[in-house]
């Protein structure tokens, strides 16, 4: 019924916002926002009417949510980094039927998961930046998903994103893209020495581990990297801890997944994080659930882990 067009893992670091501004930083994002105006070209060129972002700043304790309201408006200031993110001006239309779809066909296959489309909650900027790049002319309609999970196991995000991918081409009448929206390793620079690590990662462990990553990305090594995933957002300090990759790798169908990631923005570091823009082409997937998450990661944590 409906398609999935595009799948990407995306930054959101809030001195993209900071390099439009005049002053010493000013331009040094460029790359980021690039790539950033890029996905949201290939998008408008597929047809796609909603993004769908997997918002690794939307932190909860308990379900997975879905902000959906009709539409979003305001001036946001980040708490966390005022001095980057201060009175930023933001509006796009939400898609109310397409968050209570995904949250119907979560609880279906046993995800508990929540639509919200009458709220006053606006989404955090890991929704809201990669917005002001992607759909400045509001062309999209936007859907957020907490990906901050604080008591969740990964392999419970796998399954969400296989479920929306099963929302969307079973139920909805329309075209989707999905962002994963949140760095590889996520270690910020130590208080301080932030000015230090504009440009840096914090450790050469976390900016070779990172590498590696993006290698395996690259050459399509999705059975090995699945494998991996939850001892790689612990060690690397993933930021969300890693949940918005485990939906968008639950999405692409998990370790059967065959394609070959393209790296649209290279990575880079940012305030001791490691950052970059890569789209994840989208191939068929058969089957009923996501091949394999249950045993890939559950096992690798029998102890249980809340935060992996």
């Amino acid at each position: 019924m409906g398609k999935l067009a595009l799948a990407a893992k995306i930054t959101h670091v809030p001195s993209m916002y900071l390099s439009e501004l005049d002053g010493p930083q000013k331009g040094f994002r460029q790359a980021a926002i690039d790539g950033h105006k890029e996905i949201g070209r290939r998008c408008r060129e597929l047809g796609v009417d909603t993004l769908v972002v997997f918002d690794t700043h939307w932190l909860v304790n308990a379900n997975y949510h879905i902000n959906c309201a009709p539409h979003f408006a305001g001036n946001y200031t980040s708490n966390e980094l005022p001095h980057f993110i201060s009175n930023m001006q933001f509006e796009f239309s939400g898609n109310p039927e397409l968050g209570q779809l995904i949250a119907a066909e979560c609880v279906a296959q046993g995800v508990e998961t929540l639509a919200h489309d009458q709220t006053s909650l606006d989404p955090e900027y890991g929704t809201l930046v990669p917005m002001r790049y992607m759909n400045e002319d509001q062309h999209f309609k936007v859907v957020s998903i907490s990906a901050m999970c604080m008591a969740h196991y990964l392999n419970d995000s796998a399954r969400l994103g296989w479920a929306l991918r099963e929302a969307i081409e079973k139920h909805y009448d329309g075209t989707v893209a999905i962002l994963a929206s949140g760095s590889l390793s996520h270690r910020f620079a130590q208080n301080g020495q932030a000015p230090d690590f504009a440009t840096r990662v914090w450790s050469p462990f976390l900016e070779r581990l990172d590498h590696s990553v993006v290698r395996m990305w690259e050459n399509a090594e999705w059975s090995d990297f699945c494998a991996m995933l939850p001892e790689y957002a612990a060690k690397g300090h993933g930021e969300g801890f890693m949940h918005d990759t485990a939906m968008l790798l639950g999405v692409l169908g998990w370790s059967e997944y065959d394609q070959k990631a393209e790296v649209v923005t290279p990575y880079f570091g940012s305030s001791g994080t490691g950052q970059i823009n890569a789209i994840f082409p989208v191939s068929p997937v058969s089957g009923q659930q996501v091949p394999g998450p249950q045993a890939s990661v559950t096992d690798h944590f029998a102890a249980g882990a809340s935060r992996v």
